[in-house]
Order: C-alpha cells, then structure tokens, then sequence
C-alpha cells in the first residue's frame, strides 16, 4: 500500500498545526540568560509581527499578538508602548519535509532451522515484497524571543516545534495553546514543577 499526500497548503496555518496541546510530539525548550534578575522586569510591549509572505497570515499573525498579550498579563506583566522592560516577538520557521518508510515482507520456507532439528543450508523457496511510504509535512518551528529593552539583549527563548500536517478546527483556541505551552516557562524560576 503506498501512501502519498500532496499539496499540504498549511503553510499559512503554520501556527495552527504547530502545537497539539496534547499531543506527545511537540517538542518546547527554552533558554535564557543566567545572570539576568527577572523579577526587575514588569512592563513588555509585542514588537515586530508582521505577517511573513509564505509563512503566516495575517489572521494568525493578530491571533499569535493577542495570545502573547494574555499570558504576559496572566504572569503579571503590564503592557507599555512607552519604555517598556521587555519587548516580545515571535518569529516562525517552516520547512517542507518527506518522511520515507520501507516495509518488507517475506513469505515461503527453506534453510536455517526447522522444527524437527535440521540445522543448516538449503535453498529459500518463497519470496518477498517491499512497500514504500512516502508522507509530505511541514516541520515548523515558533519562536518567542524576549528583549531587555534597556540593553537590547535576547534573555529569554522559547521554541515551539511540531510536524504540521492538517488544520486545526479552531485556530484561536489551538494558537493560545501553543502560546501558553510555549511560555510555560517563562519567567523562569516560575515554572510547573
């Protein structure tokens, strides 16, 4: 049986397939700046979305803002367009990708052992068939980088990374999943233990 899908046009849902709350594929690290004192930071400002041409709507692109704007308040982050702490941004990474299998299958008699005690040569009557299947996704990645506005220095990341295979049903409700998943983490030292 040969499986081939084509003409994945998920690209621009990106976000939406990116991460299944629950599903156990998703991968989410995180990395920051060791010496930075979080607790100084209250205020942050979203910066820089802009939708990408081949990448993320602009639909996603708003959802992915607002989803952003409600876990930093959630956290008890204020938001400021004027001298913010932080400045929060999110940039995608998408890459087309084919997953090959090979299933072989053997069938017929000969050689090697047999049950009443033969050990040993002799020809392999039979024969075999091998399948292979082919499936198309998109490996895609959402990272949120988080900026001390007073140094311009990246202090904490997120990635959020999954394969993308079909639409969600509800892209508002699967884009702050992915949001929140993502910035679990964050500020660290707060995180679920």
């Amino acid at each position: 049986m040969n499986i081939k899908r084509k003409n994945l046009r998920i690209i621009p849902f990106f976000v939406l397939g990116l991460i299944f709350s629950c599903s156990p594929t998703v991968k989410v690290t995180t990395d920051y700046d060791h010496a930075t004192n979080f607790g100084e930071y209250r205020t942050f400002t979203v910066y820089d979305l802009k939708a990408q041409e081949g990448q993320v709507n602009q639909l996603n692109v708003d959802r992915v803002a607002k989803a952003i704007r409600a876990e930093m308040t959630a956290k008890g982050f204020t938001e400021s367009s004027s001298n913010p702490d932080l400045k929060v941004n999110a940039v995608s990474i998408l890459k087309n990708k084919t997953q090959v299998t090979a299933d072989t299958n053997f069938y017929g008699y000969g050689g090697m052992y047999r049950p009443y005690g033969y050990w040993g040569g002799g020809a392999m009557m039979g024969g075999g068939s091998t399948t292979f299947n082919t499936y198309d996704y998109v490996d895609g990645s959402l990272i949120i980088d988080i900026v001390s506005a007073k140094t311009g220095k990246l202090v904490w990341q997120g990635i959020g990374n999954a394969q993308i295979d079909s639409k969600p049903d509800n892209p508002e409700e699967f884009i702050n999943g992915a949001i929140k998943k993502i910035l679990e983490g964050f500020p660290p030292g707060l995180a679920k233990k």
